[in-house]
């Protein structure tokens, strides 16, 4: 198939590099793929790097994108494009006027990354939504959420899981892993990745700590500070760290593209937003074998397998947090090794790419 993702987001976070992810993927996989994104944007950097064949387009509107949808159009029809995957719902409304310009040439299909949050049953949402040809949603519980908070056919949705590549897995052994990220190799040590935001629960995970009655817990955070935010969280995150004399206990690492490294530092990985849709770190944690504490919110229970595979807290309580964080050392959950391995089996990577290729039309494989 020759096949599209398209993504004009300025920006550079989970939902981006999920795309980037799938797209290498199919590529690999011998599709042809094209990227078309905003020139200069790190999505195209990072498109480019893995020697995808992009296609600037322009950042556009996140409504009525008339003048960008004619170009995407003439560009898709230039390079025969028979499938376009798009992950932002921005870019809906103008793969939405895409498919209103071309109709059957192009197949639209959607990967949902974030929650509905409110119904969108009104005429408005019902119109755009009726230019998707698929609605992926990852997990099941969001599958049911656009079936009742939309009027979409039916028909279009389907539960196709975000992938993770098994074979890179790598684990090492904990001693190393702490040597090279400069943690205590005798104390328990909870981890928290991803970048310092006020949605991210380091705030919240900070304040647990200092709850908690097992004194030998630490937290170690890996990422960075949003670019041009305006509230510096890592500047607060040391505010806390002060105040509740928690410095010998709490390390902040950069982020590292040696995942495996990070994983098999830690004893357990923190979930602590409010509602994370689908938490890649958490199956990753999972498949390198790391009990997860999640918040009981969005995603993470069905990820969890509803607290088989870990602990679930009340989201944003700080004291629930403590909580799960002493029952984690003390009362550690009972994992079936063997149970987890087959639930994160779903997730390869290959499998779903190979169930995406069964779904999608061959009348559009150009």
């Amino acid at each position: 198939m020759r096949v599209a993702y398209l993504c004009t987001s300025l920006s550079w976070g989970g939902l981006e590099l999920n795309h980037l992810r799938f797209a290498i993927w199919m590529q690999e996989r011998g599709h042809e793929v094209r990227v078309f994104a905003s020139d200069g944007s790190p999505f195209y950097l990072q498109a480019t790097q893995n020697k995808l064949t992009c296609i600037s387009v322009k950042h556009q509107p996140k409504y009525f994108p008339w003048r960008s949808a004619h170009q995407l159009a003439s560009l898709l029809k230039e390079h025969a494009i028979g499938h376009v995957f798009i992950r932002d719902n921005r870019d809906m409304s103008l793969l939405a006027t895409v498919k209103w310009m071309m109709g059957d040439a192009i197949c639209t299909c959607y990967f949902m990354e974030m929650q509905l949050g409110v119904s969108k049953r009104g005429v408005f949402h019902t119109l755009r939504f009726s230019y998707l040809d698929y609605w992926f949603c990852p997990l099941k519980g969001l599958a049911e959420q656009v079936r009742t908070m939309t009027r979409i056919n039916l028909k279009k949705i389907h539960h196709l899981p975000s992938g993770i590549d098994l074979q890179g897995i790598k684990a090492m052994n904990k001693s190393e892993a702490r040597s090279l990220l400069n943690l205590p190799n005798e104390a328990v040590v909870f981890g928290l990745p991803g970048r310092f935001d006020p949605q991210k629960g380091q705030l919240l995970a900070l304040e647990a700590l200092n709850l908690a009655q097992n004194k030998n817990i630490h937290l170690v955070f890996l990422g960075e500070s949003t670019k041009n935010e305006q509230e510096n969280i890592l500047e607060m995150m040391e505010r806390k760290i002060d105040q509740y004399q928690l410095k010998d206990r709490v390390f902040i690492r950069p982020f590292m593209k040696e995942v495996g490294v990070f994983f098999s530092s830690i004893d357990a990985l923190l979930m602590a937003t409010k509602a994370e849709t689908f938490g890649m770190v958490t199956l990753e944690a999972m498949a390198y074998g790391v009990p997860v504490i999640g918040s009981n919110a969005g995603g993470t229970p069905e990820l969890l397998g509803q607290g088989k595979f870990g602990i679930l807290f009340e989201t944003l309580n700080p004291l629930d947090l403590a909580r799960a964080m002493d029952q984690m050392v003390s009362d550690p959950p009972q994992i079936d090794a063997e149970a987890r391995r087959n639930h994160v089996a779903a997730f390869d990577h290959q499998k779903v790419c190979h169930t995406l290729e069964t779904l999608l039309p061959t009348s559009n494989a150009q």
